[in-house]
């Protein structure tokens, strides 16, 4: 006998269409069963939360963050998601380094972000692999959507000023080295695909392979084996660019070595939104809130998703969390609202296309039957300062509850 649970008669924003609609929710097992106007047979034992005046949406999710890689209130000894010494890391990989216990999980829960595509920070050209989670769980294994979803790359200031001791002075060297190391990549993946092990020689059947085949092998490099998903565009890269001029080269190199690509932060994306449209990578936008620290932040702006999102291009808002706290982020949504995104665009920015960003629109996103059963139930909207996030639900489970609703 399955697990229920019941929302019913809530104001449904699926993230599909733009119109909300009066609905049922049977979610079954941790996945939506069925969405209709009234259900009539309802499951025996099914948990039922009557949502009459009270807005479901789909859980939150943010495209781009260090969730659990920089503890809250720690410092140094919470800090896992930059690491120093070599500018090229791909072999890291995020799912390593989270901690599920740390205080900002709750943070993320209260705020009704469900799932976060989280990873390594932007002091490398090549920092590791991104992974896609669930905010709740006590172990990160049982919390995955998708272990390795994006390598990690960076432009611009951050490298540059890291590692300007380590032969990375300007952005001719980051590009320098980053097309080394793809290129190095291909050749590697080619040798391992000839070879008969074409997912790289760490994970080879050896034993399947002829003695011709064992010896076409080639010396095993971690970095190298962790770059043949990106050469075979089975993962994007995942570029931390602002300048408009750092875009470009991100794209540049991409369409060079055929890669999939993603765009995150594009703070100077305002300014070339038609040549960002025509090219087609998915955009990720923020975080907006603050000061602008360095130059390459002058021109950042709440303004930005909505001139994207009306130039045609497929834009997230996030949070960059721990720069800005996890649970606002349907508040930085709110703020591109004001500033002249159309509110609808604005919830896809945090729902379905950032689930899109990161690979997990299969399971996340939306309201729809067959996917996960991902929730935020909101008395009046979620944009506001003052919202009232009532539950927050992550696969049929109740894993925040306003105390007094």
């Amino acid at each position: 006998m399955g697990e229920y649970l019941l929302i019913r008669q809530g104001t449904v924003h699926d993230a599909v269409r733009e119109t909300p609609f009066t609905a049922d929710i049977l979610v079954e097992d941790g996945k939506i069963k069925r969405i209709t106007p009234a259900l009539e047979d309802i499951p025996e034992g099914a948990r039922v939360i009557d949502a009459a005046g009270i807005d479901v949406y789909p859980g939150f999710v943010e495209a781009h963050c260090h969730l659990g890689l920089d503890g809250y209130a720690v410092g140094f000894p919470g800090q896992d998601f930059n690491e120093l010494g070599d500018p090229v890391t791909p072999q890291l990989s995020a799912i390593d380094a989270i901690n599920p216990q740390d205080e900002t999980f709750r943070i993320a829960r209260e705020g009704g972000v469900t799932c976060v595509s989280t990873g390594p920070g932007s002091s490398n050209i090549i920092g590791g692999t991104f992974c896609v989670i669930k905010t709740a769980g006590k172990r990160v294994d049982d919390m995955i959507v998708k272990e390795k979803s994006a390598m990690k790359i960076a432009f611009g200031e951050n490298p540059k000023n890291c590692y300007k001791d380590k032969g990375v002075y300007s952005r001719m060297s980051v590009a320098a080295k980053l097309r080394e190391m793809l290129t190095k990549a291909s050749l590697y993946a080619e040798k391992c695909e000839e070879a008969g092990c074409p997912g790289g020689v760490a994970g080879a059947d050896r034993g399947a392979l002829t003695k011709e085949q064992r010896k076409e092998l080639p010396t095993y490099d971690a970095k190298l084996e962790a770059l043949i998903p990106v050469v075979r565009k089975e993962i994007p890269l995942k570029a931390h660019v602002h300048r408009a001029d750092d875009i470009y080269t991100a794209i540049r190199i991409a369409k060079e070595f055929d890669l999939d690509l993603r765009l995150d932060h594009t703070t100077d994306g305002a300014l070339i939104a038609d040549d960002l449209a025509k090219e087609g990578f998915p955009v990720a936008v923020g975080p907006s809130f603050g000061h602008a620290t360095k130059y390459e932040l002058k021109n950042k702006g709440f303004s930005t998703p909505g001139i994207l999102a009306e130039a045609g291009c497929r834009v997230s808002i996030i949070t960059d969390s721990p720069v800005i706290e996890q649970r606002y982020l349907a508040l930085c949504a709110g703020r591109a609202i004001y500033n002249g995104m159309k509110e609808f665009d604005a919830l896809q920015a945090i729902t379905i296309n950032a689930a899109g960003h990161i690979g997990a629109e299969a399971r996340v996103g939306s309201i729809e039957e067959g996917k996960d059963g991902d929730f935020v139930l909101v008395r009046g909207t979620p944009f506001a300062v003052d919202a009232k996030i009532l539950y927050t639900i992550i696969e049929g489970q109740i894993v925040y509850e306003m105390r007094t609703l």
